[in-house]
């Protein structure tokens, strides 16, 4: 078996702690239901949109907090700092980036954007020095799981997706990398995940983890 040689990671969910229990956390102490949050701004048509255009760059994150905060009921103030304010670093895929980086792969960055002020959910992960390409959606207008967002992606990285490996914690944009020739990897687990990338890049990835 021949292994990949290039890997590139979605950040919010892989490279920091998962999304849901900090959004969970978020409606508790706002004294929302459970679900608030996922069934007004991901499931509601307009709230649907909001947050595409959001990770377009259509919209700033400051237009964004003002009208989820309306739809949730909530005040707006740094209100996506608010709900996302809790995620921290995930240490064991964060580690295996690193060791899989001085192996020789060429490791990369594909993030949805959520706005880049007034909170900025990069903050003090220093991606420009850590990885070999970062590539933010509102920076380009456009989207996962839009196929020219991985193209720009694997341009940025100098490789074909055939020798890539994509990994995300939605199964959806896994599986639009997959139709474009990487090997996907769905982030549920990140110790599994960390055995999947060793297998893949043929590189043991446990032991720094």
């Amino acid at each position: 078996m021949s292994h990949r040689t290039g890997l590139i990671l979605d950040f919010g969910g892989v490279l920091t702690t998962p999304l849901l229990p900090v959004v969970l956390a978020f409606e508790q102490r706002e004294g929302l239901t459970q679900g608030a949050c996922i069934s007004a701004l991901y499931q509601d048509e307009e709230g649907v949109r909001i947050t595409s255009d959001l990770e377009r760059g259509a919209v700033s994150q400051t237009e964004w907090n003002e009208i989820a905060g309306k739809k949730l009921g909530v005040a707006p103030d740094n209100l996506m700092g608010r709900i996302f304010g809790d995620l921290r670093p995930e240490p064991l895929l964060i580690n295996a980036a690193a060791e899989a980086r001085r192996a020789g792969i060429k490791v990369g960055i594909l993030s949805n954007s959520v706005g880049l002020a007034p909170w900025d959910l990069y903050e003090g992960y220093d991606l420009e020095k850590r990885y070999d390409a970062v590539v933010i959606s509102e920076h380009y207008q456009m989207r996962k799981p839009d196929p020219e967002l991985f193209e720009i992606a694997l341009k940025a990285m100098g490789m074909p997706a055939s020798q890539c490996v994509f990994v995300d914690d939605s199964e959806a944009y896994v599986q639009a990398a997959e139709q474009l020739g990487f090997a996907g990897v769905h982030n549920n687990d990140p110790r599994q995940t960390v055995a999947a990338l060793s297998s893949l890049l043929g590189v043991d990835l446990s032991a720094v983890s």
